[in-house]
């Protein structure tokens, strides 16, 4: 294996610790309430969440990661640079797919030649395979992957990338993953069936090459409306949900059918702002609704006014109800690459109004401020305090929150000025988000993949290819955090907080919360 923290362990035991559902009857059922929609059965199809948790239950990635997003051994039992453009995977024997087929090397090569040529992708995984040059199998057991150039983050980057058969041949359909036909993994439990928006189901896999789960049957329900999630809760209709509403915290605190398990999340919630156009953005006008000759949000002055203008901690406590911490950068403190010099950008109205008019807009501007209400804790209520908040430096806030699907297909097309998301960091340091969110978008690259606002600073750019590239542990991070620090201080997007990651169990069963979000049957037990 390599050395530094992209290192995996050589072993790994779950500790679960979480809650119990039903009684004896339903002892071998689990059912899980997901907050938002899996969109796909395709593994490859779109990097989303929701579709990773999912996709966890039934495929297995070469590198799996622990709850705290410590790399582990998953499909690949140790991994190693033979020089600094060839990784080493010894891979797992005795590993069958759920239709019997042995898993091996050649199915590891097929997955990664896959992954760029899915068609139709919102959100493509080819951002974890544009380092790879070539693929070499050098027997069933063993791969060898050479990179373009020295690449120390492969094997983070294959964590995300879940192993399919290769005996789907050329160009499988994400339908026909999503029929059940193609969706056949080495994971802990076989698919069943999906309906989108509602459930799938999954039974345990006897041939699993792991730890057994403890439940055959599992379904999996898509319950994105918070209250409904919590009275599935109450109601014995689900074991466990994801994203305890902070509404309901204090309540299911002191219920005792019901028990807590929290943990910061490398998830952050924050406002992406339009920096694809120098003329006018679509929702930005003057004070009077007057078109703009020119897009303030270019203009460092003005992004830097609308972040002070921001009262993170209120939102925080009043709004999230303490189930988030505020936040100036993507991971929270303690996870790698965590720079402590940047802090959560300080609450400053007077300021904020005196920026403004150095920017030339000593009367504000009129704004609209987009995003979802039923994908992120509380993403409608966030919108709103935050909008207040502008009002009260003289710019006047439309909020316009809008389903998730219809949303999220309007901010990949750049068709707003300002909107809510989130962003996970699954690789739990800094790299993920430098270079999928803040990157210049180069398709060739596989850099800016998800950079909705299209901000671009060459700067930058070499900053996160320099560290893509260097060998040396402690060289990189201090690389990764001074990138960090440099994209902070130009407001390209403007930080909230980070969200806890809060699941409610019924009382008897035991989860050990992940700090990447991951809601998975297998750390799902029944209480000691």
């Amino acid at each position: 294996m390599n050395v530094g923290k992209i290192r995996a362990a050589a072993r790994f035991g779950v500790l679960a610790a979480g809650f119990l559902a039903a009684g004896a009857a339903h002892a071998q059922s689990l059912t899980i309430a997901s907050s938002a929609p899996v969109t796909s059965i395709d593994p490859h199809y779109h990097t989303l969440s929701p579709n990773q948790s999912f996709d966890s239950h039934v495929y297995d990635r070469l590198v799996d990661r622990d709850p705290k997003g410590t790399p582990i051994p998953g499909l690949a039992t140790s991994w190693k640079l033979v020089d600094d453009t060839t990784w080493e995977f010894k891979l797992r024997q005795g590993v069958k797919f759920h239709d019997g087929t042995d898993f091996t090397a050649e199915d590891v090569s097929y997955t990664i030649d896959r992954v760029p040529r899915v068609k139709n992708s919102p959100a493509s995984y080819s951002i974890y395979t544009k380092a790879v040059k070539s693929i070499e199998v050098v027997d069933p057991q063993t791969i060898r992957i050479h990179t373009n150039g020295p690449y120390p983050l492969l094997a983070l980057d294959l964590s995300q990338v879940f192993i399919i058969p290769h005996k789907l041949g050329s160009d499988p359909t994400t339908e026909d993953f999503n029929s059940g036909k193609n969706a056949i993994g080495t994971g802990p439990y076989r698919f069943i069936s999906y309906k989108p928006g509602d459930r799938i189901e999954m039974e345990r896999f006897d041939g699993y090459w792991g730890k057994k789960p403890d439940w055959q049957h599992v379904t999996y329900r898509m319950i994105s409306n918070d209250a409904t999630r919590t009275a599935a809760l109450l109601a014995g209709d689900v074991g466990i949900i994801e994203f305890v509403p902070p509404t309901d915290l204090a309540s299911l605190r002191k219920d005792d059918r019901v028990r807590l398990s929290e943990v910061v999340s490398n998830r952050s919630i924050f406002l992406w702002l339009d920096h694809s156009r120098t003329g006018p953005t679509p929702f930005v006008t003057g004070p009077n609704g007057e078109t703009l000759d020119k897009n303030p949000l270019k203009d460092l002055r003005v992004r830097e006014a609308l972040s002070i203008a921001i009262n993170r901690q209120a939102i925080v406590q009043r709004v999230m109800e303490d189930a988030a911490i505020p936040t100036g950068q993507y991971l929270p403190p303690g996870a790698a690459t965590y720079n402590p010099a940047i802090k959560p950008p300080p609450y400053d109205p007077e300021r904020a109004k005196k920026l403004l008019a150095e920017a030339g807009y000593p009367n504000g501007l009129r704004v609209t401020l987009n995003g979802p209400n039923d994908r992120y804790v509380n993403d409608a209520k966030i919108l709103q305090a935050v909008g207040q908040m502008w009002q009260r430096i003289g710019v006047q806030t439309n909020v316009d929150p809008s389903p998730w699907s219809s949303f999220v297909a309007k901010a990949g097309r750049q068709e707003m000025s300002i909107f809510l998301l989130g962003w996970g960091v699954s690789s739990g340091e800094g790299t993920n988000p430098l270079r999928a969110q803040l990157a210049t978008w180069d398709a060739a690259k596989g850099l800016g993949t998800a950079n909705r606002g299209r901000y671009s600073n060459p700067k930058l750019d070499a900053m996160i290819e320099q560290a893509m590239q260097t060998m040396d542990d402690a060289k990189r991070d201090k690389l990764v955090q001074d990138a960090m620090k440099l994209a902070m201080d130009d407001v390209p997007v403007i930080m909230l907080h980070l969200q806890k990651n809060i699941w409610a169990t019924r009382k008897g069963l035991v989860y050990e919360p992940r700090t990447d979000e991951d809601t998975r049957a297998m750390g799902v037990h029944p209480a000691p």
